[in-house]
C-alpha cells in the first residue's frame, strides 16, 4: 500500500496535501439538521447495559458526542474545525452507512484500541482503569479491547502482562478471578508500526472480524510520545475508523511545548479528525476533589457569595511530590515542571475555581467559562516566578542524588523542578487576588491541594487574642486532591474553660472516613466519559490555545535568557525564593504553617 506524505507527520511539514479521512465517511455527520432515532423498549444497544449508578447522575447523563441525548443523531460531527469534513461528504446510500430507519435495530459494539500498548501508562493505568469498568459493569455487553504497539506480542503474551496489574480494588467479590478471566479473554493485540497505514488497515481486519457486523463504535487512546501523534491519527483515520458508527481519539498530554508547537499540533490532528472526535485528557480533571469543586461552590449556598474578590485574599494551587524524575529525567528535561505540571494541571483547576456559573452542566457550556477565565489572566511576568532545581542531599545517613546526577539528564541543565508563580485575573470578581502556583519535585512531603484563604474579619472584637500574627486568625478552604481526599475549613473557636483562649480548629471531611468504598481512580473516569462522549472533563483546542498564550512568553524569556534556577536541597521545602515572592502579594504559604503537613 502506498503511504501517505503529510505536512503534519513527522517526516515532513513543507507541504500542503489534502486527505479523506475515513473518519469522515459515514455523511450522517455532516448537515446542520438533527434525526431524531425513536428508542425500542427491547433495544438491544448497550446504553441500556450502563451501571445504575452511572445513569443516576445528571451530569453524567449519557449523550453523543456532540452532547445530544444519545437517542438524538447529530448530523454536525464538529465540522467547522475541520475543512475535510466540509469536502468529503458521501450520499447517504454509500457502502459502509446505515440508513437511520435501520440504525434502531442494529446492536452495537464498542472497540477500544490502547495505541502504545506495551508502555507504563497501559499497563500501569489503561487497562486496570478499563478492568475495573467492567468489573463495576459499566462497559457495554459488547466491547473488545485491542492492544497496538511495535513490540511483537502474541495475544496471550499480551493478557499475561497486564492481568499483573489488574486487581479487584473496589471490593473483594468472590467472582473477582471469573471478572478478570473474561476480561482478558477480550483483550487482543495487533503489532504494527505507528506511521503504517498498512498496519492499521490490518488492525481494522481483526477488529471487523470480531465486532461481527454490530454497528461499530471505536475509541483510540494514544499512550504515546507527542512526536507521533499525528502518524497514528492520520493512519487510525484512513485505515481504522468505523464505517457506521463514532470514532473518537484520545490524547495524552503533553500538547505541544508552546503556543506555536501547541497550535501546529491541533491543526495537524484536525486535518484527520473532527474537534469533537479529539479528546485531550488531563487525568488531574478526574480527580474526585476536583470533580467536586463545581458541586461545592454551586450546590452550597453559603460558598457562593464568599467566593469573589470581596471575601477571599489569595488562592494557592499547590502540587509536591516527595521524589525525583527517577528514571525520566531524559523526558522531563525537554519539558520541565512549568509544561508538565503548572501549564496544565494547576491552571485547569484555576479555570474550574475561578470560572462563572455556566448555563447548565453541559460539557460546551463549561468549557466556555473556562475559556473566559483563562482570557481574563495576564500573561505572566519574570518577576512573578521562581524556579529551582534540586540538589543532592544526605539526610539520617542516606544520599538522595541531584537532578542532574540523573545520568540521562545534561550536567548544565537548567530546567526547572520546582515552580512557583502569582497569576491575576483581570475581571470584576477576582480583580487583586494574587492566584499562586506553586509545583515541585524532590519536596518533603506528596501532596496536592486548593486553598482559599479568606480575608481578616474587619473590626475583629477578638484581635488581640491573636496577638501580632494576623494570619492565625484567617478562615481557610482547604480542598486536598492527594493524598487522603479532604475537605476541611480551619475556623476560629475558644477553647472550653474558664479564660477566653481562642484556637484555630477544622471543620472536617476526610473521605475516607465518611465514604469508605474506595474512590475510583480519575483514568476510570475519563475512560468512562470518552466512551459516552461527554467533553465536560476534556481540553477544547481554543482552552488549550488560551493556557498555552499565558505561559509561552514566560517559557521563551527562560530560555532565552537562560535564567539559572535556585538551587534547594533534596526532601527540603523548596527554594526560599518561593517565600519572597509570597511576601511580596503580602501572604504566607498555607502549607508550610506546620498545622496540617
Amino acid at each position: 500500500m502506498a503511504r501517505h506524505l503529510n505536512p503534519c507527520s513527522s517526516s515532513s511539514y513543507s507541504s500542503s496535501t489534502t486527505f479523506t479521512p475515513s473518519s469522515f465517511k459515514n455523511g450522517t455527520h455532516l448537515s446542520s439538521r438533527f434525526i431524531i432515532v425513536p428508542r425500542k423498549p427491547h433495544s438491544s444497544s448497550w446504553v441500556s447495559l450502563i451501571h445504575p449508578r452511572i445513569r443516576a447522575r445528571n451530569h453524567f447523563q449519557l449523550k453523543s458526542s456532540n452532547g445530544h441525548p444519545l437517542n438524538a443523531v447529530s448530523l454536525q460531527d464538529g465540522t467547522a474545525g475541520s475543512p475535510l469534513a466540509k469536502k468529503h461528504i458521501e450520499p447517504r446510500g454509500k457502502k459502509g452507512s446505515l440508513p437511520f430507519s435501520e440504525l434502531d435495530n442494529v446492536e452495537s459494539h464498542l472497540s477500544i484500541t490502547i495505541v502504545g500498548a506495551s508502555g507504563d501508562l497501559a499497563k500501569k493505568k489503561i487497562f486496570p482503569a478499563l478492568f475495573a469498568l467492567y468489573y463495576e459493569d459499566c462497559l457495554p455487553k459488547n466491547f473488545i479491547v485491542f492492544g497496538y504497539a511495535r513490540t511483537k506480542m502474541t495475544d496471550e503474551e499480551l493478557r499475561n502482562m497486564i492481568s499483573r496489574t489488574l486487581t479487584c480494588r473496589i471490593d473483594k467479590r468472590e467472582n473477582c478471578e471469573d471478572k478478570m478471566d473474561h476480561f482478558l479473554k477480550r483483550c487482543f493485540y495487533h503489532s504494527g508500526l505507528y506511521d503504517s497505514e498498512e498496519h492499521f488497515v490490518e488492525l481494522n481486519s481483526k477488529l471487523k472480524e470480531r465486532e461481527a457486523g454490530k454497528l461499530s463504535n471505536r475509541l483510540f487512546y494514544l499512550s504515546i510520545p507527542p512526536n507521533i501523534f499525528v502518524d497514528v491519527a492520520r493512519c487510525a483515520s484512513l485505515g481504522a475508523s468505523s464505517e457506521n458508527g463514532w470514532t473518537r481519539v484520545i490524547v495524552e498530554k503533553p500538547f505541544g511545548r508552546d503556543s506555536k508547537s501547541s497550535g501546529e499540533l491541533t491543526r495537524c490532528l484536525k486535518q484527520y479528525l473532527a474537534e469533537d472526535q479529539i479528546f485531550r485528557i488531563d487525568h488531574y480533571l478526574g480527580k474526585e476533589l476536583v470533580e467536586n469543586l463545581s458541586v461545592l461552590r454551586f450546590a452550597n449556598l453559603i460558598f457562593e457569595p464568599l467566593w469573589s474578590r470581596n471575601c477571599i485574599r489569595n488562592v494557592q494551587l499547590i502540587f509536591s511530590e516527595d521524589f525525583g524524575t527517577e528514571g525520566r529525567g531524559g523526558y522531563f528535561d525537554s519539558y520541565g515542571i512549568i509544561r508538565d505540571i503548572m501549564q496544565n494541571h494547576l491552571l485547569q483547576i484555576l479555570a474550574l475555581f475561578a470560572m462563572e456559573s455556566p448555563v447548565s452542566l453541559d460539557a460546551e457550556d463549561i468549557r466556555n467559562e473556562k475559556v473566559k477565565v483563562l482570557r481574563s489572566m495576564r500573561p505572566l511576568q519574570l518577576e512573578d516566578v521562581v524556579v529551582g532545581q534540586y540538589k543532592g542531599h544526605s539526610k539520617g545517613g542516606k544520599s538522595y542524588p541531584a537532578y542532574t546526577d540523573d545520568p540521562t539528564v545534561p550536567n548544565d541543565s537548567l530546567t526547572p523542578t520546582f515552580a512557583a508563580a502569582a497569576l491575576f485575573i483581570n475581571n470584576a470578581r477576582w480583580d487583586g487576588v494574587p492566584f499562586l502556583m506553586k509545583a515541585g519535585k524532590a519536596i518533603h512531603t506528596k501532596r496536592a491541594e486548593i486553598r482559599v484563604q479568606f480575608r481578616h474579619v474587619p473590626g475583629n472584637l477578638y484581635k488581640r487574642n491573636f496577638g501580632t500574627d494576623l494570619d492565625k486568625a484567617t478562615n481557610e478552604l482547604v480542598l486536598r486532591v492527594q493524598p487522603d481526599e479532604a475537605i476541611y475549613l480551619k475556623i476560629n473557636n475558644k477553647v472550653p474553660g474558664l479564660g477566653m483562649r481562642l484556637d484555630r480548629s477544622d471543620l472536617n471531611l476526610l473521605y475516607r472516613a465518611r465514604y469508605p468504598r474506595e474512590i475510583p481512580d480519575a483514568y476510570e473516569r475519563l475512560l468512562l466519559d470518552a466512551i459516552e462522549g461527554e467533553r465536560r472533563l476534556f481540553i477544547r483546542s481554543d482552552e488549550l490555545d488560551a493556557a498555552w498564550a499565558l505561559f509561552t512568553p514566560l517559557l521563551n524569556e527562560l530560555e532565552e535568557k537562560k535564567i539559572v534556577p535556585e538551587l534547594y536541597p533534596h526532601g527540603s521545602r523548596g527554594p526560599v525564593g518561593a517565600h519572597y515572592l509570597a511576601a511580596k502579594h503580602n501572604v504566607r504559604w498555607g502549607d508550610l504553617s506546620g498545622e496540617d503537613s
